[in-house]
This record gives structure tokens, C-alpha cells and sequence, in this order.
């Protein structure tokens, strides 16, 4: 996957998506860095950088070509990934060829002009695990590093060896990167089973490079492309983990509907999840109703076992845009059933 990575930056402008490359690690001391070090030596006119604020990077992408690589980014964004907008802004928009930042210049006496400056530009970025923001890693391809266990050994590394050993491979890989460019441009790579939307945009240009290598690399490459997309652990967000639990406990009950208050007794129980404690606070109706609406699911008068009180159910509404039910949103943020049920 590294070596494709690598590789891509020479031709980026063939492609609509520049995939962003993630090096993230629970300590210091797992080698991140290294890896761009490495990547200094084998991709086009890099730029080593820790931080920097948007505007200088919008300039510096404007200027280019240009291979950001980005190190120390647990210092750029805070835990969770939070702060920094304009830089996160940025790195976002910029893994499209079409995206561009408006600038003013001028002056109010000869007048103001807007300058649409581009972002697209191939970006690496190093930092604690924690600390990326999530609408940069859903355009990315993440490595989780790990320390070296004391039985390891690994050759010391060394700038001028390495200068020497990359400098042949740098030449020969600019160079026939070079020559098929034009080739990749209407390039539409046929992913592994079930690799599709954003993930699929992300891993083309890889692919379309390993299909025009031959040999070994087309399969190598989707077998790389099918364990960083379907054998990744990532943690679902909070709306996605409540509408599995409700999934899970709708199932459980072999029901169609459930009191307010009964849903919020049974997931307060359940030992490894978040609904004891949302910022301080455990799970409420209020707060319950809150993170269902964006999925379009809201609380209803039920008669259960001759109560009435507010409560779901998973069906949904005559009105195609209101759909209250859950069933709707399972359907579109959760897996489909491993058992095949309708739920």
C-alpha cells in the first residue's frame, strides 16, 4: 500500500481523489516519523512539516506540486480531533482535484479581486491515535503503528544510506510514472467484494497503478485494499452505536415497539457502552430523542400491555420523508442482519 502511495504522488493530476495516508499510533516511539522520512525519498517534490497554519499550506499547495508530508498532528488537533477547522477544512476538501480556496486581493483603491487558489495536493499525516478528526480519516487510509517489542531488532537508520539506496528507485519510479499518466486518467480499477462508495474512491488511483505494474501487484494490491477496508476495526459513532443497540434490543424482545423508558433502562445496562455517561450525564429522553433525529426517528404515543406512554417502533410512516421508524435507519447506517431477519 505504501509503495502505491508513494507512487500516486507522481501522477495525482491524473486522478479526481488523492487518498490521504494515515500514520497513527497509542505511543510515541512507534515509527511514524520514520515512515516519512522514508517517503521524503520516493515521492514527488515532498515537503516535511509539523503543522503550519492553513493559509500557508493553501499557499504552499498553490505553488506546487507538492506531497505534504505532515508530522506531529496530535499538536495541530485536539483529542477527538477537535480545533483547527481551517486546517481540517483544508485537508478535507483537498483530496478532491476540483477544490479551491477564495482568496481577495487588492487593494480599496484599485479594487478587489478573488483569486481561487487550489488544494489538491497528496497529504500524510503522523500523530497519536485520538487525535484525527474524523472527516479526515474517512478519506484516508490508516497504519496503526506499534513500539518495537524488546526482541526486536531493526537496521539503524541513516539519511545518507538511505539517500543513496532510494535515490536509483526514486529515478526509475518518477519515470515510469511519467509515462503511463495518460493511461490512469480513464482508469476504472474493479475493486475487491465489497468495496464501494468512498472507499472505493479512495483505493482507485492505487489500483489503476498496480494494474498497470502487472505481475504480482494487481492481486497484491487488492488484497491490500481488501484488509485496510474490510478488516479495520473502527470505532462507530455515537449515533451509529445507539441505533446497533436499539437493533439488538428490538431483536431481543422479538417486538415492533418499546417504551421511552423501558430503552433507556436496557441501555443504561449494558456494561461496555457509552449511555451511563454522556458528558457527564447518563442517557435521557431528551438526549435520546436528540441523537435519533438526524436519522429522521422520533418518539410516538404507544399503547403497550395497556400503557400508553412515548416510545419507538421500527415502522415507519406513510410520508416517504418523515420516516419516524427505526427500521429505515437500520437499513441505511448498520450492516444488514448476520441472521437475515428483517430487523
Amino acid at each position: 500500500m505504501l509503495a502505491l502511495w508513494y507512487a500516486h504522488t507522481w501522477v495525482a493530476d491524473a486522478f479526481y481523489i488523492t487518498p490521504r495516508l494515515i500514520l497513527s499510533s497509542a505511543e510515541p516511539g512507534s515509527g511514524k516519523t520514520r515512515v516519512l522520512e522514508i517517503a521524503q525519498h520516493l515521492t514527488n517534490q515532498p515537503e516535511m512539516t509539523a503543522g503550519g497554519s492553513a493559509s500557508a499550506l493553501v499557499r504552499m499547495v498553490a505553488a506546487g506540486p507538492i506531497s505534504i508530508l505532515m508530522d506531529e498532528v496530535d499538536a495541530v488537533f485536539g483529542p477527538g480531533g477537535a480545533g483547527n477547522e481551517d486546517v481540517r477544512q483544508m485537508l478535507n476538501l483537498g483530496y478532491k482535484r476540483s477544490a479551491t480556496v477564495p482568496k481577495t486581493k487588492g487593494d480599496p483603491a484599485s479594487g478587489f479581486t478573488v483569486e481561487r487558489l487550489p488544494i489538491f495536493a497528496p497529504v500524510a499525516l503522523a500523530g497519536l491515535a485520538g487525535r484525527m478528526p474524523d472527516t479526515i480519516t474517512t478519506r484516508a487510509i490508516t497504519i496503526h503503528l506499534r513500539r518495537r517489542r524488546h526482541d526486536e531488532h531493526v537496521e539503524s537508520y541513516r539519511e545518507s544510506r538511505a539517500t543513496r539506496q532510494a535515490t536509483p528507485i526514486r529515478e526509475a519510479l518518477s519515470a515510469w510514472m511519467t509515462s503511463i499518466g495518460d493511461n490512469l486518467v480513464e482508469a476504472e480499477p474493479d475493486m475487491p467484494d465489497g468495496v464501494e462508495d468512498r472507499p472505493a474512491e479512495i483505493w482507485e488511483p492505487l489500483l489503476a497503478i498496480a494494474d498497470q505494474a502487472g505481475g504480482h501487484w494487481p492481486e497484491t494490491a487488492r488484497k491490500a485494499c481488501t484488509y485496510f477496508v474490510l478488516n479495520q476495526k473502527t470505532a462507530p459513532s455515537l449515533g451509529v452505536r445507539l441505533l446497533a443497540d436499539l437493533r439488538a434490543l428490538f431483536t431481543e424482545r422479538d417486538t415492533d415497539r418499546l417504551h421511552t423508558a423501558d430503552i433507556i433502562t436496557h441501555l443504561r445496562s449494558i456494561d461496555d457502552a457509552p449511555w451511563t455517561d454522556l458528558n457527564g450525564k447518563p442517557l435521557d429522553a431528551l438526549r435520546l430523542s436528540k441523537e435519533l433525529s438526524p436519522y429522521q426517528v422520533a418518539p410516538l404515543s404507544l399503547r403497550i400491555n395497556g400503557k400508553s406512554a412515548k416510545g419507538y417502533t421500527i415502522h415507519p410512516t406513510t410520508d416517504p420523508v418523515e420516516q419516524v421508524g427505526l427500521t429505515d435507519a437500520w437499513a441505511r447506517y448498520l450492516p444488514a442482519p448476520k441472521n437475515g431477519g428483517a430487523l
